[in-house]
């Protein structure tokens, strides 16, 4: 059993046990990250201005606000990170709370208990799988675990359309590190139904497919020297950056960053912060890819390199100053716009289907005539 000193603040493992090279260079970046016990200037002056901010609002709700908003993009002290992302969730999906019963949550547990859900099966063997290195899941006894399956399975009886889809298990486990059970199912709620656009997490991943070629538009844009580096090597980043969107960067990045990405995200809600943040990745490692001259390289280095970004204060900084103008709207045409060719060739390739499955019928000669020219032979 591993002693408490060798899990982080949130309940990671420090020490991974993989044996395979790029796990070791990980792992090393991993222990130089380790946080020194002595907060750094920056990090005091911080949390100085989040506990003037609190004590301000102290009776009253937070409301959003330019000065809550950039006290967000510094990063919210572990303290205090509980009581803002309860706030944050609560504030996208009032609209839907307020027409609710206040025992609406229980009532969708015992759904889930009396009833047999298609998903419940797929959302088990996914309960272990899901953050395999963190305390709280680590094993069926794990104190995240219950509360875990609670989750899935109530808002698989809110959302029937998805019931479950693989990737919905890392939100919610994230979430239920700082929050309550009942509102991590209303983050979950919030990012599926608020924050994605529609068919994020269905059956097709459409959305997430259209987020893609959205992406890559921006990388061409925002990064160009890197997206042609790209493509003179036919490395296609998506194979990787599709997952970064779908979970929100869980499993990508250093346990310190990902926490503060989630700040931002939950309080800026849908205007797309993960675009933000997937090209202030690629930025960050930038001149270390163009160095690379071959696509095994390159592709290798792509899978383990948001794990060496390290400096919180230069991620953001990209993401939400270097990154500009980042006009919502311009995200919001190129979505359309790639929605409507995305559609057109999955009702293509349904065409093709279609006509192939009604030639393999024509071709086919009638099973029943098959059988009695059998019969004659014998």
């Amino acid at each position: 059993h591993l002693s408490e000193h060798e899990y982080d603040i949130y309940g990671f493992k420090t020490l991974p046990e993989e044996e395979d090279e790029e796990e070791k260079i990980v792992a090393m970046v991993r222990a130089l990250n380790l946080k020194s016990l002595s907060l750094t200037d920056q990090e005091v002056s911080v949390g100085v201005k989040w506990e003037n901010f609190l004590a301000s609002t102290m009776n009253r709700e937070m409301v959003p606000c330019p000065e809550l908003k950039s006290l967000v993009r510094s990063g919210v002290p572990h303290v205090h990170r509980s009581k803002v992302w309860r706030y944050c969730v609560a504030f996208h999906v009032r609209k839907y709370r307020d027409c609710l019963a206040d025992d609406y949550y229980k009532g969708l547990l015992s759904l889930a208990r009396e009833k047999q859900n298609p998903a419940s099966k797929q959302i088990e063997l996914d309960l272990l799988r899901t953050l395999p290195n963190n305390k709280h899941y680590s094993s069926p006894s794990s104190d995240g675990i219950q509360k875990l399956r609670n989750v899935l399975l109530a808002f698989s009886w809110r959302n029937p359309d998805i019931g479950y889809c693989q990737g919905l298990n890392r939100l919610a486990a994230i979430a239920l590190l700082y929050l309550e059970e009942e509102d991590a199912f209303w983050c979950l709620t919030a990012i599926v139904e608020v924050f994605m656009p529609r068919d994020y997490y269905t059956k097709t991943l459409l959305g997430s497919q259209v987020d893609q070629r959205v992406f890559k538009d921006l990388m061409s844009e925002k990064l160009p020297r890197l997206h042609n580096h790209f493509e003179q090597y036919k490395v296609d980043f998506s194979l990787i950056t599709f997952n970064w969107f779908l979970v929100v960067f869980v499993d990508s990045v250093v346990s310190e960053i990902l926490f503060k990405i989630w700040d931002s995200f939950l309080y800026e809600g849908p205007k797309v912060i993960i675009f933000r943040f997937a090209l202030a990745l690629f930025k960050c490692k930038e001149e270390e890819f163009l160095k690379l001259q071959d696509s095994m390289a390159i592709f290798k280095y792509l899978r383990y390199f948001t794990q060496t970004v390290l400096d919180v204060r230069k991620l953001m900084n990209i993401a939400f100053v270097d990154m500009n103008p980042f006009p919502m709207r311009q995200i919001q045409n190129k979505r359309m716009f790639h929605l409507e060719k995305v559609r057109l060739e999955l009702t293509e390739l349904e065409a093709i289907r279609q006509t192939f499955l009604r030639d393999r019928e024509i071709s086919r000669p009638d099973s029943r005539t098959h059988f009695s020219d059998d019969e004659e032979d014998n």
